[in-house]
Order: structure tokens, then sequence, then C-alpha cells
């Protein structure tokens, strides 16, 4: 029962980030095949870095190309259909949320699986969740959301860490996937729905003999 839940989550991750990849190609008004490269970056771009770092090779999708199939196919299938949503920038941001925290979750477990160290599992579920959406920021022009006012790493980080925390602490692993995802996506929701950001760091005069200190 287990890995049927672990395989549902991943399936789900790949089509939303494959989505969002084919709303920010659709907004920059790209051909078919650039909606089918972008929703196949932001799909398997995470997973695909964190296989190689994990050294887990050949990386997921070259040994089961089911994965690249379905971004290609939710590409196409965006093509036609990517105009409905009256805001798709609304549209992709949400689905992003949903995304980020299913792919932290999935990440971190992988990495679990492969026998890494708890701290390793949690950074390899930011890398699976957050460099997706930052090769498809890139690819389409964007300004990535890492670098924007908004939490983003951190809802990928809290995902990670609940995963974590309650696997080690002897939770059914559909319970500690649920609850992680649950934290992750509540998180980057509140922050939407707010505009919380975390504290930014703030230019200081350097110190020296003209700015003495304080």
């Amino acid at each position: 029962m287990i890995e049927p839940i672990a395989s549902a989550l991943d399936w789900l991750g790949i089509v939303v980030f494959a989505t969002t990849g084919a709303l920010a190609a659709s907004r920059k008004q790209m051909d078919v095949v650039g909606l089918a490269l972008l929703a196949t970056a932001t799909g398997i771009g995470g997973g695909t870095l964190r296989d190689m770092m994990l050294g887990l090779l050949p990386v997921f999708w070259v040994s089961r190309p089911a994965y690249l199939i379905v971004c290609i196919a939710v590409a196409c299938v965006m093509f036609f259909v990517a105009h409905i949503p009256q805001s798709r920038l609304r549209s992709l941001l949400w689905l992003d949320a949903i995304g980020l925290a299913l792919f932290a979750v999935t990440g971190a477990e992988r990495a679990l699986a492969a026998g890494t160290d708890p701290s390793v599992a949690v950074a390899m579920g930011v890398v699976t969740a957050t460099f997706g959406g930052i090769i498809r920021d890139v690819m389409a022009g964007e300004t990535p959301v890492i670098l924007s006012r908004e939490v983003y790493v951190t809802a990928a980080l809290v995902a990670a860490l609940v995963y974590v925390a309650l696997t080690l602490a002897g939770a059914t692993r559909p319970l500690a996937m649920v609850s992680g995802f649950t934290a992750g996506f509540a998180l980057r929701a509140t922050s939407l729905h707010w505009g919380w950001s975390l504290p930014r760091y703030k230019p200081r005069p350097p110190r020296g003999r003209d700015h003495p200190p304080a």
C-alpha cells in the first residue's frame, strides 16, 4: 500500500509541475514545442538534479520514460486549453504551490530510500521541489520565484522536514507524506493569500575609519 501512495504523489507532482511549465510558456505565446520543453523541464528538472546528486543513475525518467511522455502529453493538452483560466499567473502560482509540497515530500522520500542521512534527505526534498520552478522561470524569461519576496523555499523545507521527522519518529509512510504535504502547502498557500515574506537582508555601511561602529 505504501509504494502506490508514494508513486501516486510522484505522478501527481509531475503532472502539476508540467502544467505550470506549459502555462508559463503559454503566457509567453510559445509554440507547442516550446510548451513541451518548459513542461518537461519543469516536471522532471528537480528530480533529475536530485538523482544526479544522489548518484541514482540512470535518472528516474530514463529508466521510466513514461514520465517524459506524460510531460509532453500535458503540454499538448495545455496548448489548446491554457487560455481558459482567466488569470494564468494566479493559476500557475497555486498549481506551483501544490507541486512544491508534493515534490518536497517525494524528493525526501526517495533520498531516505537511497539510505542518505536525514539532513541530506531534507535537502534533496528542497532541491526536488524548487529547481523545476527555477528552470521554468529562467527559460520563460521571468524572475525566478525564489528571488521574489515570497515564502517559497521555506515551504518546501517545512514539507520535507515534517516528512522526515515523522518518518524517523516511526509514523506510517502515508501519514508522514500527507502531513508533510499539508504543512508545506498550507504555509505556501497562506503566504500567497496574505502576502507573507521572510525578513530580507538590508545593506549596511561598511565599518572602517570613515564608518566607525555605532
